[in-house]
């Protein structure tokens, strides 16, 4: 029989493990669940990457398509979204295991290595994993694995395409690749179209949204069914959270606006389209004539020659008044509502006030370039300020600047402006990521119409003279036409 003093350290070490192993229980059962406590807190934070498809700064406003849809998660549990921005796909993952915000957002592929960590919401994309390679004349695209081997190839680190090619190699011990650090997905298609590697691995969502910029680059030898692309989250013992991403999603208004979002984020092609001399010819003959007159009126209320306005619409909308983009854009001069009203339009969709409100605004921005720069790179800095807003120009002239180039001259300044989609310069300067390939290419089409149109202005000119010239001398009474028209008032 026990002794009291033992029969009572008994009872403790008991009582002891009963509360040990009760304990828990005892307080996952009072605690809050997870979404009840981000909602008591009224924030809904989030990891992403500085990207087009993710986050970044458009016109000092956040923008892109994680972005987006996580702020209207966010709206739907009535809190206020916060972005935690890392540098790669390795801070993502770290930050969720560090409990630094409740979800990542970045284009993320489910794989069978994120699985057994990670949990995830609904799937909202499918991305299918290619070898990506520049045609060349002589140069055979791959076909199979083994026409890889001893090839230079990139990919991100801790990417769903490092793990693929991981799983590749168990059957391909001669397959090889490297793992770059500090760079972009971007960044590896920009490699592989200057032919510092031979190939690279790029998903056809990201892809299909980047590849405009590399004229040349192609996917081929696909290396993968379309895997689901969702947010990545810890798992949680009441799952509350995951389960208001299952309610968000099966939303016939989510749906509705993940279709929007890819058309204005994922799918970049009809907004830089390669430069077409026949289509552009043959709305010189049937669209313009009905525009010209009105172009001409902003050209003597704005002072632009109207020909630059022309083209300007022409890259805009290709001189469609009704038409809407994905980013809510619209009219001829596809102004948004902001610039809209900044300029007094009431009606974007009306071309006399669109026409002569992008006019306006196109000078009011050229007033804020310092006056030491001269035509014609005025005009240039002008129109990639249009595109890409002028703080993003100012830092490409910084970078510029410190390049030892002449921040002064659009020839020197376009070869920076790509510089911020890179996390090596862009954060270095004031207003972080552009999308810096965009005002590029749209300086260097609106150059290309707008020399088109004046070569076929004076085409027609020369033909007017022959006319001229080969009919009787005009009377006295020829009405005369050369009047300016009429002045537009200062509101429209």
């Amino acid at each position: 029989m026990l002794s009291t003093p033992r029969r009572r350290r008994t009872a403790i070490y008991f009582l002891s493990l009963i509360v040990i192993f009760t304990l828990p229980l005892l307080v996952s059962y009072n605690s809050k669940t997870q979404l009840e406590a981000i909602r008591e807190d009224g924030v809904l934070r989030i990891l992403t990457r500085n990207s087009t498809s993710s986050w970044y700064r458009d016109h000092g406003k956040p923008a892109g398509f994680e972005y987006e849809l996580a702020k209207a998660f966010a709206d739907y549990l009535g809190v206020r979204l916060k972005t935690v921005v890392v540098d790669d796909i390795g801070g993502l993952i770290a930050g969720l295991r560090q409990r630094d915000a409740h979800m990542a957002a970045s284009i993320l592929t489910v794989t069978p290595e994120r699985a057994r960590e990670f949990d995830f919401s609904p799937a909202y994309l499918q991305a299918a994993a290619s070898v990506v390679y520049r045609v060349k004349k002589g140069r055979k695209a791959p076909k199979k694995v083994a026409d890889l081997y001893g090839k230079k190839i990139a990919v991100l680190p801790d990417s769903s395409h490092a793990e693929l090619l991981r799983r590749y190699q168990l059957s391909h011990p001669e397959l090889t690749w490297q793992e770059p650090e500090n760079v972009s997905s971007l960044d590896l298609l920009e490699q592989v179209y200057n032919g510092d590697v031979d190939y690279s691995i790029a998903d056809s969502v990201l892809f299909d949204a980047q590849h405009s910029y590399f004229p040349g680059l192609k996917r081929v030898l696909p290396l993968e069914q379309p895997q689901p692309v969702s947010w990545m989250l810890n798992r949680h013992h009441d799952n509350s959270l995951k389960e208001a991403l299952d309610r968000f999603f099966a939303r016939e208004y989510t749906q509705k606006l993940i279709v929007r979002l890819k058309k204005k984020y994922l799918e970049q092609d009809n907004k830089l389209n390669f430069f077409d001399t026949v289509t552009f010819k043959k709305d010189l003959k049937n669209r313009l004539p009905h525009y010209e007159q009105l172009f001409r009126i902003a050209s003597q209320e704005s002072g632009w020659d109207w020909k630059l306005l022309a083209s300007v619409a022409y890259q805009e909308s290709h001189w469609n008044p009704k038409a809407v983009s994905p980013t809510g854009v619209r009219g001829i001069m596809m102004l948004t509502r902001t610039t809209a009203k900044e300029v007094g339009v009431k009606d974007r969709r009306n071309p006399v006030q669109s026409i002569i409100g992008g006019a306006r605004y196109l000078r009011k921005i050229e007033k804020r370039i310092p006056e030491r720069i001269q035509e014609p790179d005025r005009t240039w800095f002008a129109l990639a300020s249009y595109n890409v807003g002028y703080g993003h120009l100012e830092d490409a002239r910084i970078l510029a600047n410190r390049g030892g180039k002449n921040p002064d001259k659009w020839e020197d300044v376009r070869k920076f402006l790509p510089l911020l989609t890179k996390k090596k310069y862009y954060s270095t300067v004031k207003r972080g990521y552009a999308r810096g390939y965009e005002p590029v290419r749209y300086v260097a089409n609106i150059r290309k119409y707008l020399q088109l149109l004046s070569w076929e202005v004076q085409v027609e000119q020369l033909k007017q003279q022959e006319d001229l010239t080969a009919q009787p001398e005009a009377s006295d009474n020829t009405p005369d036409t050369s009047q300016a028209v009429n002045q537009v008032p200062a509101t429209l």
